[in-house]
């Protein structure tokens, strides 16, 4: 696949020289691993923050090895590259005395710590936020738990698809006659990543209010997130006390909404309200005896005769294909889209108009897929994407710039085993590979 790369997808374009970034002089100090954590930090790299990513020397991350795993790319897996653009990676055993002596040196110097170990594994590295804290009090501590990091559930360790299904999100998809299904996404994942960042700004700018500029202890639950990835659904049912149930394509709250088949694919009709349904049945399929039709007007009443509609709407888009009822639904403000695989969506024309695919440099693996972030700014546009790095790749760069060590002290070190067993006697990389668009690694005062 990569051979046909460049072919397929324009290189990055970069950003405008100059411009500032948002979370320029930001440093943060990443402890996550999996999905969660490191999204999060990835959406605060884009957005210009320093983020040193810290791993078991050797192994690094486990989720670097989740498929697909190249061989130009050992340990730098397609789900590690997606969540872990624009970071420094440091080696560090934190088992270690001098290890984990210097993750405290680190965080001395950084804003913002996150970590989403199990409860309790960063207060025995002495890691914890309460310790960190007399060091420095305008540290962000922002810790991804399962099911919080006190009261009964404390020690459950906590994964995605769990959570999709304890969280009810599993019983509401799927099809009625059969057991719910869980999304392939790591939805619960994901979304608590976006409440990861979004807390860690948050506190950020609650530190420039303070009159002391302090940090606080942030808290974000894999659990917590997962119930509001439910949407409306649980006001619902607290209002009502039914349960949701299973419909498929379709929709409980508007009709016709759902999956029709044109005559040469398959497309999707939101009709949220009746003003749509009226230009769907007059301006689209052009049948006037619905849209004329009294019982149809109302949302209940096309409720009632979702079969009918569905029969009768089906007949009509058979006759044509997608590009007729594309645009007639375009001119008539009806709400449609085809349905898409993966690669489809990504080569779509609506994609290539939002440059959202394009490729960057890899300094072992060449041209590689980088997928931009959603946020378009006028000011500080996002960061210019700097591939995932290798495990440690960054270890000695960083200490050298943000602790001040030197060779011999870099050297000492290693042989203390601060970097792992297969360090000692031996520096970590002096010379990692060349980063020309990694954002600035001079401190800034940070927000």
């Amino acid at each position: 696949m990569l051979d046909t790369l460049t072919q397929e997808f324009p290189k990055h374009r970069p950003r405008p020289a100059g411009a500032p970034l948002a979370l320029q002089g930001v440093r943060i100090v990443d402890f996550s691993h999996f999905i969660a954590g490191p999204l999060a930090t990835m959406f605060l790299a884009d957005l210009g923050a320093e983020v040193i990513k810290v791993e078991p020397p050797g192994r690094g991350d486990d989720l670097r090895r989740y498929p697909p795993e190249l061989p130009q790319l050992p340990d730098q897996g397609g789900p590690f590259l997606w969540a872990n653009r624009g970071k420094k990676s440091v080696a560090l055993d934190l088992k270690n005395a001098a290890g984990a002596a210097l993750a405290r040196e680190l965080i001395a110097r950084a804003d913002v710590v996150v970590e989403n170990f199990s409860t309790g594994v960063m207060d025995r590295l002495g890691l914890g936020h309460v310790a960190l804290r007399e060091g420095n009090p305008r540290l962000v501590f922002c810790s991804v738990s399962a099911y919080g990091r006190d009261g009964p559930f404390a020690d459950r360790m906590g994964f995605d698809p769990v959570v999709q299904a304890e969280s009810g999100f599993v019983s509401m998809n799927g099809y009625p006659d059969r057991q719910g299904v869980r999304a392939s996404a790591a939805v619960m994942d994901m979304g608590t990543a976006m409440m990861v960042s979004q807390a860690v700004l948050a506190a950020l700018y609650a530190r420039t209010q303070h009159a002391q500029g302090h940090g606080q202890f942030v808290e974000v639950g894999l659990y917590d997130t997962g119930l509001f990835m439910t949407g409306w659904a649980p006001m619902q049912h607290l209002l009502t006390g039914r349960e949701p149930q299973r419909h498929g394509n379709t929709s409980v709250d508007t009709c016709p909404s759902g999956v029709f088949s044109a005559s040469d694919a398959d497309f999707y009709i939101n009709c949220g309200n009746d003003r749509v349904w009226h230009r769907l049945a007059s301006e689209v399929v052009r049948r006037e005896d619905l849209a004329n039709d009294a019982d149809l007007a109302g949302r209940h009443g096309r409720q009632a005769r979702r079969d009918e509609l569905f029969k009768v709407l089906g007949e009509e888009f058979k006759q044509q294909p997608f590009e007729v009822w594309r645009a007639r639904m375009r001119d008539a403000g009806v709400p449609c889209g085809i349905v898409r695989t993966v690669g489809q969506a990504l080569r779509s024309e609506e994609t290539k108009a939002r440059g959202t695919v394009s490729w960057i440099h890899h300094p072992t693996a060449g041209p590689i897929p980088n997928i931009a972030p959603p946020w378009r700014f006028e000011a500080t546009p996002v960061a210019d994407p700097v591939a995932a790095p290798r495990v440690g790749e960054h270890t000695a760069v960083v200490l050298r710039e943000v602790l001040g060590l030197e060779e011999a002290a870099l050297a000492r070190l290693a042989g203390e085993g601060a970097f792992g067993a297969a360090s000692a006697g031996a520096s970590p990389a002096a010379k990692p590979a060349a980063d020309p668009s990694a954002n600035p690694s001079a401190k800034k005062p940070p927000p």
